[in-house]
């Protein structure tokens, strides 16, 4: 091992959604943070959710109103503090014979509008298939539904703002970086980190975040001197991206006989997203990957609901992330609280670990665990981040439409879909993607079909991004739109450059 070199206050194992949200809310407190990540930024779950801001209707069935309500609060945070990433959205709910009766859904839905103050997202109606534009897509036999907001997030560029405003906030930003070993000395923790290329670096540590996501567990049994308490159940969740079922903006959620709930979502302009399953898994945590049975059951909740079939060959893209869970073995994956647990190791230096937990609730988290961390290491700190916007979310009254017509006005030369996609993407932070540019020859080489060299410059300086996938998976979805091959080509790129 390499001589002992660097220190810090709190060091942060894993890059997912709720590391980097740890990390932000750490280093915007003062404490000197390091985040590891032995891949890239939100490369496994992070980046395979069902891209929803949500209260979970569905948890209010498990009488789960404590979870349902801190989602709905958080809800509001997600869209005011990012609204370049994060917007609402309207959930359409059909009526099918197996559900419950009508009066009873609305009630639920009556219940859900008001667990937690709604600032701007309007409430849940009855609607008429037969005339509502959602109903035109679906088959003539469903009549009545449900109508009810929530919220779309970009999953793995709201991971992304998060490092990016720890790194601003004084962090380091580890990317494939992999924290191979922990042990105890003298009151605070020396961790091994190893980077890519095998050399290793050595950090003293006065507290370590275990935010590993499905490696939780196995990072305390292997990497620490403190073997896991709590040994997670596996659940993946399964999607598959299809050509577009529908034009209008509306989202379906559809209630399975079995009692799952499968979403279809507008989803990247040219297509719908459908998801998502929930299945035990007990392979390789680094490559879950949908099943051929997850796919046909996808596939056949959409046909009970859209007039048109879908097959196996109408599939363009499929994609599969794990839940780290705690529950007793025989309890249905659907049934299995999506609240977090965090364990606080207080046997030497503090050692906390991150089980369990959502999107939607990731801020919250974070802000928990710092609070925890701080009496710990003798300091006194206020919570900050519920009022603070994302990096590109500082738009007046967080409004996206005012921000969008005044970059029109200001990149006028951009064709008209790439520079939405910049604004959805960089928000504010788009005026330093497009700094020194003033017509299309500035952005340099397109590389890919709207992929310029001016963006993946700024990619690769400003957002931790080293390969093809990160930019076009994690940083933009762009990968989903253009040919296959294309990521070879911008590999090659990247070394040549």
């Amino acid at each position: 091992m390499t001589a002992l070199h660097g220190f810090c206050d709190v060091l942060v194992v894993g890059g997912g959604i709720n590391g980097a949200g740890i990390a932000r809310d750490s280093a915007g407190r003062g404490l000197r943070t390091v985040l590891c990540e032995q891949h890239d930024l939100a490369s496994h779950t992070s980046s395979a959710s069902t891209k929803l801001v949500h209260g979970g209707l569905r948890y209010l069935e498990y009488y789960d109103f404590g979870l349902v309500r801190k989602s709905l609060q958080e809800r509001e945070v997600v869209l005011a503090s990012a609204p370049h990433l994060a917007w609402p959205l309207r959930f359409v709910l059909p009526h099918d014979s197996h559900l419950r009766p009508a009066w009873m859904i609305r009630a639920g839905l009556f219940l859900y509008d008001h667990l937690a103050t709604r600032r701007s997202l309007p409430a849940s109606r009855k609607i008429d298939l037969r005339t509502h534009p959602a109903g035109q897509s679906l088959d003539p036999r469903y009549r009545t539904a449900f109508e009810y907001s929530d919220g779309w997030v970009d999953d793995a560029r709201l991971v992304v703002a998060n490092a990016v405003d720890a790194f601003e906030r004084g962090a380091e930003v580890l990317t494939r970086t992999a924290c191979v070993r922990l042990q105890r000395e003298g009151g605070e923790w020396i961790a091994a980190l190893r980077a890519a290329d095998g050399r290793e670096r050595t950090l003293r540590a006065r507290v370590v975040v275990n935010a590993a996501g499905p490696w939780v567990a196995e990072f305390l049994d292997h990497c620490t001197p403190t073997p896991a308490r709590h040994h997670p159940r596996m659940i993946r969740g399964s999607h598959v991206v299809v050509r577009r079922m529908f034009e209008h903006e509306f989202a379906y959620i559809f209630q399975a006989p079995d009692g799952r709930i499968v979403f279809a979502l507008p989803y990247e302009g040219g297509f719908t997203l459908i998801g998502t399953t929930e299945s035990e898994y007990t392979g390789n945590l680094a490559h879950p990957a949908i099943t051929a049975a997850e796919q046909a059951y996808l596939l056949d909740m959409a046909n009970r609901y859209f007039q048109r079939d879908l097959g196996v060959s109408d599939v363009v893209w499929t994609f599969a992330g794990l839940r780290p869970l705690l529950a007793a073995s025989m309890d249905e994956p659907k049934s299995v609280t999506r609240d977090y647990v965090i364990d606080f190791d207080r046997s030497g230096p503090p050692l906390l670990s991150m089980y369990g937990g959502k999107l939607t609730t990731y801020r919250r988290l974070a802000e928990q665990v710092v609070d925890m961390l701080t009496p710990a290491l003798g300091l006194a700190s206020k919570a900050w981040t519920a009022a603070t916007p994302l990096p590109g979310g500082d738009m007046p009254d967080a409004g996206f439409g005012g921000f969008l017509a005044q970059m029109r006005v200001r990149y006028h030369w951009l064709a008209a879909a790439l520079l939405h996609r910049y604004a959805r993407a960089y928000g504010t932070r788009m005026n330093r993607l497009l700094a020194g540019c003033s017509n299309v020859a500035d952005l340099g080489e397109e590389v890919l079909p709207g992929l310029y060299a001016q963006e993946v410059h700024y990619l690769r300086a400003a957002e931790f991004a080293r390969t093809a996938q990160d930019i076009l998976y994690r940083r933009s979805k762009l990968g989903v739109h253009l040919a296959a091959g294309s990521e070879q080509v911008l590999d090659e790129w990247l070394a040549q450059h």
